[in-house]
């Protein structure tokens, strides 16, 4: 479950336009905005199954009905992400497990997000368990493969990054990526605080958490999916970056099933030359799975 407060949220601000406003749509004064309830009956973060009670609703028809949709747009998203997340975090777990290996695997997300949803998608991130990434580019410095290959190898590409990192603030974390294994060892003599191995098969990245020894942290990315991420969890890295987490998801399936107190509230929302029926009736109603 992800995105009860999101859905509270989107009923609260339909109520309080259907407030603000008379039947015909127009501004109407001294109105207060329309009472609305929201109870979710399953925690964000808590696991749910097909036809279980997520939340319930109560309050005047049309604000319920002008939220209904927006509000389960976002929830099915939200679910969704975390539901997935859950997923890559216990085949992480498991996968760590297996390889003998104590503590967590941390299961981050990455800045592949849908425009405008970033913050909502990265909570239902950690409501599945998982853990962000970087916000944005003022978050931390990160050199991606492009920027590596402008620094030159060896010595070269070391220098160039301990003339980057003199620039810096002291609290700036700072990341760099790498390609091949012969990158590993110049970036770890700038001192990065965390390498990423991008692409690396299995055993290489067992041999690359070896070679960096705890000088930093490690965090693998690409060819992550639900049947690689056990064994990539294997290997020792402390971080794995799943773009799929947020780019690849398939909204969930919800419902919201509702009941009218007033059963003339159907015809009455039908007809906007009525406005009494329209904001007053009042109605309730389950969002379910």
């Amino acid at each position: 479950m992800a995105g009860g407060e999101v859905f509270a949220e989107v009923m609260r601000q339909a109520a309080e336009r259907v407030g603000t406003q008379d039947g015909r749509g127009r501004e109407a004064s001294g109105i207060e905005a329309s009472g609305i309830k929201v109870r979710q009956r399953v925690a964000d973060g808590e696991a749910f199954a097909a036809n279980d009670v997520l939340i319930s609703v109560s309050g005047p028809a049309h604000a319920v009905l002008l939220g209904e949709r927006v509000g389960l747009n976002l929830l099915q998203r939200m679910c969704a992400i975390a539901t997935v997340t859950r997923a890559y975090v216990d085949a992480a777990q498991a996968g760590r497990a297996r390889g003998g290996l104590d503590g967590i695997v941390r299961v981050a997300d990455t800045r592949k997000t849908t425009p405008g949803l970033r913050s909502l998608e990265r909570l239902a991130v950690r409501c599945g368990g998982g853990f962000n990434h970087r916000w944005g580019l003022s978050d931390a410095v990160m050199l991606k493969d492009n920027h590596v290959s402008l620094l030159g190898e060896g010595d070269e590409l070391t220098r160039n990054l301990l003339r980057g990192k003199q620039r810096m603030g002291h609290t700036t974390h700072f990341e760099v990526e790498v390609d091949t294994p012969e990158q590993i060892e110049p970036v770890l003599a700038a001192g990065v605080d965390t390498i990423m191995l991008d692409n690396f098969d299995t055993d290489a990245l067992a041999a690359g958490v070896r070679q960096v020894a705890g000088r930093a942290y490690v965090e693998a990315s690409g060819n992550v999916n639900l049947e690689t991420i056990g064994a990539i969890a294997a290997t020792g890295v402390d971080v794995i970056s799943v773009g799929a987490l947020t780019h690849a998801v398939s909204n969930l399936d919800l419902g919201l099933d509702a009941e009218f107190a007033d059963s003339n509230c159907a015809s009455d929302s039908a007809d906007t030359e009525t406005d009494a029926a329209d904001t007053e009736s009042d109605g309730a109603g389950a969002v379910s799975g």
